[in-house]
């Protein structure tokens, strides 16, 4: 590819993309693309603030959430630099109460997502809803564990947890607050000036862009405040910064860290199975039509983020998204193919499994004795895909005799089904799957909804002591869940029946919200019920009796 600017018509291409949110009344995003270090596109469009009346501007500040996650490994790495920090040292060297039940793991697999902790997101989300948690939760809630999601090293969920428990290890070797660290050791040797870590939304930031989520009754609304953001998510950038930052990422002259340090960074993990993700120390790598692709993506409530670059073309785009109902990940990918168009040696662009031929899955539930629970629904004419009895959406791209969802795209697995085990048996749905989670097969079952328990049989009183949390289902309301958390009033979950004894959780607050709870039945009498959340497993109630 040419190092010449973004030719005209290309660049009006890149224009259509976001012309959705080219308003003055509603949020929007801003967008640099580069070629070579040369910023070629650099566009904001609609508010950085509904309320205030101000527009986005290129050189607008908006957090980037989860992109944050690789500076908390290049910190992490410099300190190792240091001869301050072990990486394949066992956490508990510098975290003390760590449970071990299934193993300690260390402090790189907490980098990779391979160390088995559950995420604290997903289990504050569970607990509290959308209530304000202390500073204190995050870590509380890790350390006091009595499951994981696998053993260390034996598979590869998605936790913001051990990030957040990564920055508090930084801060205590370093001798100073981890937001001081990566300012003074990688922001200000780069001059990413307008790049800060900023731990508490509650905190005034100059020139910050206001997340926004849309109002039950119309217009715009600012979410519930994010408190202590730290190396899980807690930077704030501009575009400039942020293309400055993959400028340097993807060249040979380093200013931070060693050559060493940047081929652990970019080295994907490897689990004990011997399957190599795709999943590097806080960055994705893989290819994409025939080019590798290294990228991050970021959300929270109200904004999302992608960071992406492609090496071997010298193309950086960063799309920051402060509440436009657009997914700054699709629109990255977008960007990447019109850069692409039909350059030599560039593949086809991946297609998503279409629903033709696989009409028989619609409706269709498995789950497997691990928790997984894997439901099928058409969606706009693709093979929707609902994982944890989340809604379905079309995860799954079609590679001929296998369709394959990565973990660079939903943050745990690879999953791969061959097509071959979709065949209906009697024109309905196969009775069993057999599915590939993180190289290791798992058998499931269709759940069959003419057999379901009473949901009578659940009423009663539960305790969970990895969430701190209480349920209650009152037999006046048998088809509500109420739960209560350590720093939340008692909210309501909507129940509906899935097949045997698995019932689908909704919240009622925010609609959209699921979870599969699946009852523990012991001589005709249900003791207790364990909830897996897409990135938390086999979080147990157990029924309390008595007064």
């Amino acid at each position: 590819m040419s190092a010449s600017p973004i030719a005209d018509d290309l660049s009006a291409q890149l224009d259509g993309l976001f012309e959705p949110a080219r308003r003055s009344d509603a949020p929007g995003l801003i967008v640099g693309v580069a070629l070579n270090g040369r910023a070629v596109y650099r566009r904001a469009f609609g508010m950085a603030s509904v309320q205030h009346g101000v527009a986005n501007r290129p050189q607008t500040r908006i957090r980037i959430a989860s992109i944050s996650k690789h500076f908390t490994c290049l910190a992490a790495l410099l300190l190792a630099e240091d001869g301050l920090l072990d990486l394949d040292a066992p956490v508990t060297r510098y975290l003390s109460g760590v449970r071990s039940r299934r193993g300690v793991p260390t402090l790189r697999q907490f980098m990779t997502h391979t160390s088995g902790y559950r995420c604290t997101l997903d289990m504050g989300t569970l607990a509290n809803g959308t209530a304000v948690q202390p500073n204190e939760w995050q870590l509380a809630a890790l350390l006091r564990q009595g499951e994981a999601n696998f053993a260390p090293g034996e598979g590869q969920i998605y936790s913001n947890g051990t990030y957040h428990a990564l920055s508090l290890v930084i801060e205590q070797v370093a001798g100073m607050p981890f937001e001081r660290f990566l300012k003074t050791r990688i922001f200000e040797p780069l001059g990413m000036q307008d790049t800060d870590s900023i731990p508490n939304d509650a905190l005034m930031v100059p020139g910050l862009a206001s997340p926004h989520v849309p109002a039950p009754e119309g217009g715009w609304m600012r979410p519930p405040s994010d408190a202590d953001l730290r190396g899980d998510g807690g930077m704030v950038s501009t575009v400039d910064d942020m293309l400055r930052w993959l400028a340097h990422l993807r060249g040979s002259d380093k200013r931070v860290g060693t050559a060493e340090t940047w081929r652990q960074m970019l080295e994907p993990a490897t689990l004990a199975n011997g399957l190599q993700s795709t999943y590097a120390l806080g960055l994705k790598r893989h290819a994409y039509r025939g080019h590798e692709i290294i990228h991050h993506s970021g959300g929270l409530f109200g904004l999302n983020g992608q960071m992406l670059t492609v090496p071997g073309l010298g193309l950086d785009l960063v799309v920051l998204v402060n509440g436009a109902p657009l997914s700054a990940t699709n629109l990255g990918w977008r960007i990447v193919d019109a850069v692409l168009g039909d350059a030599p040696g560039s593949a086809p662009a991946p297609v998503l499994a279409s629903i033709a031929g696989l009409e028989h899955l619609a409706g269709a539930r498995y789950q497997a004795e691990s928790g997984l629970l894997i439901g099928f629904d058409e969606v706009q004419g693709k093979l929707g895909v609902s994982l944890f009895h989340m809604p379905p959406i079309p995860l799954l791209f079609d590679q001929g005799d296998q369709l394959r969802a990565g973990f660079e795209s939903i943050g745990l697995g690879p999953y791969v089904l061959a097509r071959k085990d979709l065949a209906p048996e009697n024109g309905q749905a196969p009775r069993a799957l057999r599915i590939e989670v993180g190289g290791t097969v798992e058998s499931m079952r269709r759940l069959d909804a003419a057999e379901v328990l009473d949901r009578s049989a659940l009423v009663g009183r539960y305790w969970c002591e990895d969430l701190q949390a209480s349920a209650e289902i009152h037999a006046d309301a048998p088809d509500v869940l109420r739960m209560q958390g350590d720093y939340s009033a008692a909210r309501g979950l909507a129940i509906t029946a899935l097949g045997g004894s698995t019932f689908g959780l909704e919240e009622q607050q925010s609609p959209g919200t699921r979870y599969p709870l699946t009852a523990q039945v012991e001589r005709n009498q249900v003791t207790g019920f364990r909830i897996d959340t897409y990135r938390a497993r086999r979080l147990w109630f157990v029924r309390r009796t008595g007064a």
